[in-house]
């Protein structure tokens, strides 16, 4: 007799067969699982690269082992100046002009990189000074609207076209948000003085004072309020399934207790839906911190030699001073500044502490939100 094939071997007598549709179903699965892998591999790659390139102009070898200066001096103009035996000094404009009067006839060439020198201090705090007023804003009103629309409204084709243009807003291009803000809140937002500007679309006497409709200016209040604006649909839909996704019995126990509808919504709903809505807020957190062309046009500069508080107004006018913004600032690196080692620094540099500030405030929102669970439990 013959042996009988290796194949007829390895077979199993008890297996049934694929079908058509477990292989259709194999195939959109490991497809699916493959754009996942990529979609990880793309991040975990751009993560890395910015890790790489950015990491050594924050750490340092030597103690105090990060690099003190980048993070405390505002951005200034680097120079960078070589004497004819090839040695290279890198300084402020004002050590330049004793480098030259030292180097003399021995200099060979000097080379001016702007924003590229000093440190990023200027940025750091434009950046946390609009994030924090914009979340404080778009967490108020995102809130408020999903108790009404959650609570408080009836359902109907009215309140049917309000979600919908909550949804459609979601999809509103950054660059439109901007352009709306320029007219809104840097052109046309009210202000109360005594001396109205000649540009006022309208001025409204108050006896002790007047409204004048003169704008905001550019300012932090301008680019916080725009960008509020940007994450509100993010905030208010979240919220509102948040909101929701709370038992009803929770409500109609509060309220046979004899609760107000308010009472109810405030110790009994609210509670138990924010660790969900501050999910939402870490999202809104990430985009506003991220936005460059909203506050290009409302908020930003280029460059500003003073920080925020060290204007006419002291801490007074701190919110209503144009701030420079990481952002925006990295955007002027890379677009307006010529490339060369020194401006990569800068850029690097820059990205890669904005990265550590998103990532330091998203952990702060979710071990927020942790706690919040852990204490609400349903």
């Amino acid at each position: 007799m013959h042996a009988p094939a290796t194949s007829a071997l390895l077979e199993n007598p008890f297996a049934k067969r694929r079908s058509h549709r477990e292989t259709y179903e194999f195939i959109v699965r490991s497809v699916l699982r493959g754009a996942t892998y990529l979609i990880l591999f793309a991040t975990a790659a751009i993560f890395l690269h910015i890790i790489v390139k950015g990491s050594p102009i924050l750490f340092q070898a030597k103690a105090p082992f990060i690099n003190v200066e980048f993070l405390t001096k505002l951005p200034e103009t680097l120079h960078v100046l070589e004497d004819k035996q090839g040695h290279i000094y890198k300084t402020d404009p004002k050590g330049a002009d004793a480098i030259k009067h030292q180097l003399g006839d021995n200099l060979r060439q000097e080379k001016t990189i702007s924003y590229s020198g000093g440190g990023i201090l200027g940025p750091i705090v434009g950046t946390f000074l609009l994030v924090l007023v914009c979340i404080v804003i778009a967490l108020f009103l995102g809130i408020s609207s999903a108790i009404y629309l959650s609570e408080y409204a009836k359902p109907g084709k009215f309140i049917e076209w309000v979600r919908l243009a909550i949804l459609n807003l979601a999809g509103v291009p950054s660059v439109v948000f901007g352009l709306f803000g320029l007219g809104v809140f840097v052109l046309a937002a009210p202000v109360f003085t005594n001396t109205p500007l000649d540009r006022a679309l309208l001025v409204i006497p108050l006896g002790f004072t007047q409204m004048s409709f003169q704008g905001w200016d550019t300012s932090v209040l301008s680019g916080a309020f725009t960008l509020a604006f940007v994450i509100l649909p993010v905030i208010i839909t979240a919220s509102e399934e948040c909101l929701r996704a709370v038992p009803m019995g929770f409500r109609e126990t509060s309220l046979a207790l004899g609760a107000t509808r308010w009472q109810t919504i405030w110790r009994s709903v609210l509670p138990f839906a924010m660790p969900g809505i501050l999910t939402s807020s870490i999202l809104g957190i990430a985009r506003a911190a991220g936005e460059t062309a909203p506050i290009m046009f409302t908020a930003a500069l280029a460059f500003k030699d003073k920080l925020p508080w060290q204007g006419e107004a002291g801490f007074g006018g701190v919110f209503t001073e144009s701030v420079q913004a990481l952002p925006y600032h990295i955007y002027t690196l890379a677009a307006r500044i010529p490339q060369n080692e020194y401006s990569e620094r800068a850029q690097y540099g820059s990205v890669f502490v904005f990265l550590v500030l998103v990532m330091t405030l998203a952990t702060a929102s979710v071990l927020l939100r942790r706690k919040l669970r852990a204490k609400y439990k349903w």
